[in-house]
């Protein structure tokens, strides 16, 4: 099933995409920039979302590992 239609699943996506771009933009600050358009400027706005909500984006991405970890015990 797509992401898209499911919404664990896009939930999950989301908070990666947050985490990843954060990282990226930690690493290379001039490729995540307010200048770009399209595209970008989404990329950029997650970094930027993962910056100021960094504890909340963390307990939901510990939240998920361990909702998976559960599926796969149990």
């Amino acid at each position: 099933m797509s992401a898209l239609f499911n919404f664990n699943s896009l939930f999950r996506l989301l908070i990666l995409i947050i985490c990843t771009t954060t990282y990226i933009r930690k690493l290379f600050p001039s490729m995540l920039s307010k200048q770009n358009k399209g595209v970008y400027s989404f990329f950029y706005k997650t970094s930027v979302i993962g910056e100021r909500l960094s504890p909340y984006i963390s307990l939901m991405a510990m939240y998920i590992s361990m909702k998976m970890l559960k599926s796969i015990i149990f």
